[in-house]
C-alpha cells in the first residue's frame, strides 16, 4: 500500500514542481507587463487591476475603482515594507516561522486529504452504526425535546373541519387512504408519524405553537387544535423524548456515521504518518540526533 503512497506523493511533488516552473515563467514574463503603480522594486501591472473590474462599471466607477486599488495596494506595501525595517528582528522572525507553518500546514493539509480521499472506505453498515450506538448511547443524551406526530394545516374557513378531526384521531388504514385523497386541499401536511422532530422545528412548521404553550400541547397520545388567522392546524402527538432522554437511533444514525468516519480518518492519517517516518528511516532519509 505504502509503495502506491509513495508513487502519488512523487506525483504530487512533479505537479508542485510544475507548478513553480509554471510561476516562474510569470514572473520572468512580468518585465514585459504594463506597470500601474510601483513602491520600492515591486510592481503592480495592469492586467492584473483589469481582473477585478467589473464589466457593468462606467468609465467613470472603473477609473475610481483603479485608483482606489491602486492606493490600498500602494498603502500595503509601504506598511509592509516599514513593518520590515522598523520591528524589531525577532518579531519578525517569529513571523517568518508562522509564515512558514502555515505554507507546509497548507501543503501537507492537501496532500494528506487527497490520500484521505482515495483510500479511505465510506461503507458504513447498520450493524455497525447500531453497535456504535448501543456502546456510545449515554453519550448521546437529548439537548432538546423530540416528538413523533401527525399533523395538517387547513384554510381557516375548511368546511370539512370535524371529518378530517375524526379521521386524523381513528387513523386507521382506510382513514389515511382517505386524507391522502384530499390532501392537495390542505395547506401544510405530516402524516409520518414514526418520524422524529425537533419541538423547535414544529414551531416553524405550525406558527400557533410557541415555546410558551408548547408543552400543554405537545403531550404523548394528545390530540391538539390551534389556528391562527389565515389556518388551522390538527395534530395527534404519538411520542414524545425529553431532555437529558437518551436519543433514538433514527435520530442520531447521521451524526453516528459521521463520527464513524471521523474516527478511521484519524487511524488511516496517523498509520501513515508512521508509515512514512518507518520508510524515511529505512532509506537513511530521516534520522535523529543526540537523542
Amino acid at each position: 500500500m505504502f509503495s502506491l503512497q509513495r508513487k502519488f506523493f512523487f506525483g504530487f511533488l512533479v505537479l508542485i514542481a510544475a507548478l513553480l516552473v509554471s510561476c516562474e515563467g510569470l514572473f520572468a514574463d512580468k518585465a514585459e507587463k504594463e506597470p500601474l503603480a510601483r513602491v520600492g522594486d515591486v510592481f503592480l501591472y495592469k492586467e492584473d487591476v483589469a481582473a477585478l473590474l467589473d464589466e457593468g462599471l462606467s468609465a467613470s466607477d472603473s477609473a475610481i475603482f483603479v485608483t482606489n486599488y491602486i492606493n490600498d495596494w500602494a498603502s500595503k506595501q509601504l506598511l509592509l515594507s516599514k513593518s520590515k525595517i522598523n520591528l524589531p528582528e525577532e518579531k519578525i522572525s517569529a513571523f517568518d516561522l508562522l509564515v512558514d507553518d502555515y505554507r507546509a500546514e497548507l501543503y501537507t493539509r492537501a496532500y494528506l486529504e487527497a490520500l484521505v480521499f482515495n483510500a479511505q472506505d465510506t461503507t458504513v453498515t447498520q450493524s455497525q452504526l447500531k453497535g456504535y450506538y448501543e456502546q456510545e448511547k449515554e453519550n448521546f443524551r437529548l439537548s432538546e425535546k423530540l416528538v413523533q406526530l401527525r399533523f395538517v394545516g387547513l384554510p381557516g374557513q375548511y368546511l370539512d373541519k370535524d371529518e378530517v378531526n375524526q379521521r386524523m384521531s381513528n387513523w386507521t388504514e382506510q382513514d389515511k387512504r382517505y386524507l391522502d385523497s384530499i390532501s392537495i386541499q390542505f395547506r401544510k401536511i405530516h402524516f409520518n408519524d414514526s418520524v422524529w422532530v425537533s419541538t423547535a422545528r414544529i414551531r416553524e412548521e405550525i406558527p400557533p405553537l410557541t415555546a410558551l404553550n408548547e408543552d400543554e400541547h405537545l403531550k404523548k397520545s394528545q390530540f391538539f387544535e390551534l389556528g391562527d388567522s389565515t389556518s388551522v392546524y390538527l395534530g395527534k402527538v404519538t411520542d414524545v423524548l425529553e431532555v437529558n432522554d437518551v436519543a433514538p437511533f433514527e435520530y442520531v444514525a447521521p451524526r453516528i456515521r459521521q463520527l464513524i468516519l471521523n474516527r478511521r480518518r484519524f487511524v488511516y492519517i496517523r498509520k501513515l504518518k508512521t508509515e512514512i517516518i518507518d520508510e524515511a528511516t529505512k532509506e537513511n532519509e530521516f534520522e535523529v540526533y543526540g537523542k
